[in-house]
């Protein structure tokens, strides 16, 4: 069975699934998912774990959706002048494997992989089949390596782990909690921002939840979801408030808030429409991709709403964000009136 994704270098796994050690004796690795900070975090420990044991290595780098596959196997398989070893990195290697020649011949070399040369394959999508088996057959010189995004859990467990390796940190679990509060489940920024704490942190001390809500921002997913459910609550006051401070303070585009409204409209809409030809509210959660808070918060709106009134709303939404778009009319007054709307709509 293909290995997945370890912990090491990573801090704690986001994923329960076997290890896979990245070394020396690393010929050929599939990374593919879309999380792109795991892609790239396995190739990092690779070159991290070669350059502790003082192997010369040189990285070479292809773009899988121009390189043949001919030219990526002739540099596996040529000596390097002054290097002892070899990282050979092929991204949107879903397009490079493409074919009835190509992926034969990656099957012919995963059979016999160069000796020194690590060739790593990076996707957001993969086709599994026999080129997989082979890659399994390498044992621990091999791997097929999914890099999914991950759950909020998953992510609060790997930035106690990542922070207490990379930066020798504690972080308490209620600031880590709050961290992924802010970001979401994305590793690139979540690793970023811990830097940042870890270096406003008093030594000896662990990161505080106050730090965290001081320095880190929330996310503009975030705030727009936050504008989304203050306009659930029919609160037209404080509404039109926290979307001022949006576009003022944080300085969110205008697009972006027509977008929440409009998508607010959208899943309104559909919920009450749902509702009325007698669909259960899991089947329109499920249809809207609807959960967490926003699931509640949405479905309860929409049952108070009559469908031919969520119509006439999802109408002015498409022609505000229509107006928006052309320049017609004044942008901001556009914005207000369709928060006005909104919250008559659902109170």
């Amino acid at each position: 069975m293909a290995k997945r994704a370890s912990s090491s270098a990573r801090g704690k796994s986001p994923a329960k699934a076997a290890r896979i050690k990245m070394g020396p004796h690393t010929r050929l690795v599939v990374l593919h998912g879309k999380e792109p900070f795991l892609r790239q975090a396995y190739a990092d420990e690779l070159r991290e774990n070669l350059t502790n044991l003082s192997i010369n290595f040189d990285t070479i780098r292809f773009d899988g959706a121009t390189a043949t596959v001919a030219e990526v196997l002739d540099e596996c398989r040529s000596f390097g002048l002054l290097a002892s070893h070899k990282v050979v990195i092929v991204d949107n290697a879903e397009e490079w494997v493409k074919g009835d020649t190509n992926r034969p011949m990656v099957e012919r070399y995963a059979e016999s992989p160069a000796d020194d040369v690590a060739l790593i394959l990076r996707a957001e999508t993969w086709r599994p089949g026999k080129l997989d088996k082979l890659i399994d057959a390498l044992g621990e010189a091999g791997g097929v390596v999914k890099c999914d995004a991950i759950t909020e859990a998953q992510a609060v467990s790997w930035a106690r782990g990542r922070v207490k390796k990379r930066h020798e940190r504690d972080i308490e679990p209620t600031a880590a909690t709050e961290l992924v509060a802010r970001l979401g489940p994305d590793l690139g920024r979540i690793d970023t921002e811990l830097a940042k704490l870890a270096t406003a942190t008093p030594e000896g001390e662990p990161i505080a939840l106050q730090t965290v809500r001081d320095l880190v921002s929330l996310s503009r997913e975030q705030e727009v979801w936050g504008l989304q459910s203050l306009l659930l609550s029919g609160r037209t006051e404080d509404s039109l408030a926290h979307m001022h401070e949006l576009l003022t303070v944080s300085r969110v585009p205008s697009v972006l808030m027509r977008w929440a409204m409009t998508d607010l409209a959208r899943k309104l809409h559909a919920a009450a429409r749902g509702f009325a030809s007698g669909m259960p509210a899991p089947a329109i959660a499920s249809a809207l991709k609807l959960w967490g808070p926003a699931r509640d918060a949405i479905l309860d709106a929409a049952r108070r709403v009559a469908p031919d009134d969520a119509s006439r709303l999802l109408a002015h939404a498409v022609d505000a964000d229509a107006a928006g778009k052309s320049g017609r009319g004044d942008e901001i007054r556009g914005l207000e009136l369709l928060a006005i709307r909104i919250t008559s709509a659902v109170a």
